[in-house]
């Protein structure tokens, strides 16, 4: 960023340097990193896993100390003096303490008396932030009974009680669906624009960073750059293109991720959008000479291709945070013999008729039906609260239906629950392992669970290390673990019994882009060996990888379909190419419109 004048600089960042002891090796968490954030604008801190972008926002804080360096916010030193800065901020951290036995109304009260709000005050300042957030009709009701997007709203109206100068929020968007988000950037614009706020805002999803004023790009904790987004998009001209070709698209993607010269392929509706090193439109022949129908369509960039640039071509020697640019997509394993015995159905692998449950009165899955067939990645969207995580414990047999047809590789789980369970493999919303033990303890605990002994276990966990690139990190507290290694862990353990089922429950959420890629590529391998998938999200974008998806809301299914006719159903005159993401909110809008009807 270029230089800001001391009139508008809320925050300046001179040769900050932390690090950190993890048992005996030393974690360099930040290393000399200078910057400034302007004031009144919304600056966006964007970088992979372990780049240091929470310990710059404790740094900033107060929270914690730099080991070398000077941060200052509003001119005043934050080593010297931490509560004078404490008390012209709001901190907003990934895992913001609600209380949820309390109800909207008294988590506010709370926060204010925490941040010496008086009780006059109290009343005026609660409409607007209620209004503001929308959470006005719900004052009396639990926190834990929010959803997802509004718990993350109403933190953010707790972190606001009293208004600050400068706000930190550390990835404030992370596991909130597509219309929450649109809503908390609304929020932001809204205290920018009406009351200057100045935000620093951190987030894992790189079409928020077009939409800051300017942005800080750090990687393992040095600063990559700095500016305006559009800057950093604008350095990608003539790199980004549309590859098609009669291959399937999965099978293109790979292809195309290890073919010389390519920075980055993902599949993106039909074709595979490809970003290359050069700034000009390779010939076909050299990116797969065996592949003649191979055509290349320039389009124009994004900022995540500057941003995933920058990462594939950074001159800093690998760590075990960073994949490697093209690692070996993962299989099951050999699906043999090996396998849990029992009938091996040639139609769907998943049926779904009129599957429905209920907890109480309150109606979470209605009436929902859907099949999934060997090999396919299957999508199920929603926005938070729309049933997507009880619809996938039934699937797993880990919560029974109250109605309704449920039938896994051939097994009814009414009857026949535990082994369906022998078929299926698990990957929870949240890092569901064991933090107290280390990944080999973790490794060894799972494959047990699965029954694996001996000989077909030790193959198993030697697979799995090799397979993960866990060798480094066998001895390692799984809690320690950066979250893209957590997601590889818990993604091996999974995989420990080779199931022909694979359930990703939220898999990637908070994980960086470059980590994001290196996950599909392995889904997407385990999907061409067979195995079938089904997959939640609130990464649009990752929906583009399902052959076939569903949108839920309120425990309905509301349409289904491939992305390309999900996407053509959104398609309107001023909005010709519409993205994932527009068409899930304009799916949301649509019912919620009928819903007021």
């Amino acid at each position: 960023m270029s230089t800001v004048p001391e009139a508008v600089a809320a925050v300046r960042l001179k040769a900050v340097h932390r690090t950190f002891r993890s048992g005996s090796r030393v974690v360099t968490a930040l290393d000399g990193i200078s910057a400034t954030v302007t004031e009144g604008a919304v600056t966006g801190l964007i970088g992979p896993d372990a780049a240091g972008k929470t310990t710059l926002m404790r740094l900033i804080a107060g929270l914690l100390k730099a080991d070398a360096g000077r941060i200052e916010v509003f001119g005043i030193d934050v080593g010297r003096d931490p509560l004078a800065v404490q008390a012209q901020l709001g901190y907003m951290p990934q895992h913001f303490g609600l209380y949820e036995d309390l109800t909207v109304e008294e988590n506010l009260n709370l926060y204010a008396d925490l941040q010496g709000v008086p009780p006059q005050a109290r009343k005026a300042r609660y409409s607007d932030l209620l209004h503001m957030t929308g959470l006005g009709p719900f004052t009396a009701r639990l926190a834990g009974r929010l959803s997802g997007g509004m718990k993350q709203k109403l933190g953010l109206a707790c972190t606001l009680v009293q208004p600050p100068r400068l706000l930190l929020l550390d990835e404030p968007t992370v596991g909130v669906d597509p219309v929450s988000r649109r809503e908390l950037w609304e929020i932001i614009d809204h205290l920018t624009r009406e009351a200057h706020t100045t935000v620093l805002f951190s987030t894992a999803y790189l079409d928020e960073a077009e939409r800051c004023d300017a942005v800080l790009l750090v990687h393992e904790g040095r600063l990559l750059g700095s500016g305006l987004p559009g800057t950093f998009t604008a350095e990608m001209l003539g790199h980004s293109f549309y590859a098609t070709a009669t291959l399937p698209r999965r099978r293109l993607q790979e292809r195309l991720a290890t073919a010389p010269g390519v920075l980055d392929a993902v599949i993106q509706g039909s074709h595979v959008r490809v970003v290359t090193a050069e700034s000009r439109s390779p010939a076909p022949a050299s990116l797969l000479p065996d592949v003649p129908d191979l055509a290349l369509m320039p389009i124009p960039p994004r900022f995540e291709d500057s941003f995933v640039a920058r990462l594939r071509t950074q001159p800093v020697p690998a760590s075990p945070h960073t994949p490697s640019k093209a690692p070996a997509p993962a299989s099951a394993g050999p699906l043999s013999a090996a396998q849990p015995s029992g009938p091996r159905p040639d139609g769907p692998v998943i049926t779904v008729r009129q599957l429905t449950r209920r907890f109480g009165d309150f109606i979470a899955v209605n009436n929902v039906t859907f099949s999934v067939g060997r090999g396919e990645i299957f999508g199920l969207l929603g926005a938070n609260g729309a049933g997507k995580s009880t619809t996938f414990r039934m699937l797993c047999g880990l919560l029974p239906p109250s109605d309704g047809e449920l039938r896994v590789s051939g097994f009814d789980l009414r009857t026949a629950a535990a082994p369906a369970r022998g078929r299926i493999g698990y990957m929870a919303q949240k890092f569901s392992l064991y933090g107290d033990l280390s990944v080999r303890q973790n490794l060894r605990f799972f494959s047990s669970a699965y029954r694996l002994e001996d000989a077909r276990q030790n193959a198993r966990i030697d697979w799995a290390i090799d397979e993960f690139a866990l060798g480094p990190l066998l001895e390692s507290s799984a809690r320690d673990l950066p979250l893209g290694f957590k997601q590889r862990l818990a993604l091996a353990c999974a995989l420990m019994h080779e199931p022909d089922i694979l359930f990703l429950d939220e898999p990637t959420s908070g994980v960086d882009p470059l980590a994001r890629r290196e996950f599909w590529r392995r889904i997407n391998a385990l999907a061409e060996s067979g195995v079938t998938v089904l997959v939640t999200t609130h990464f649009m974008e990752e929906a583009e990888y399902c052959d076939r998806l569903v949108i839920m809301a309120q425990g309905r299914v509301l349409i289904e379909g491939t992305p390309e006719v999900i996407k053509s159903a959104a398609r309107r005159p001023e909005r010709p190419d519409p993205t994932m993401e527009d068409a899930f909110i304009a799916v949301i809008e649509a019912k919620n419109v009928q819903v007021a009807a």
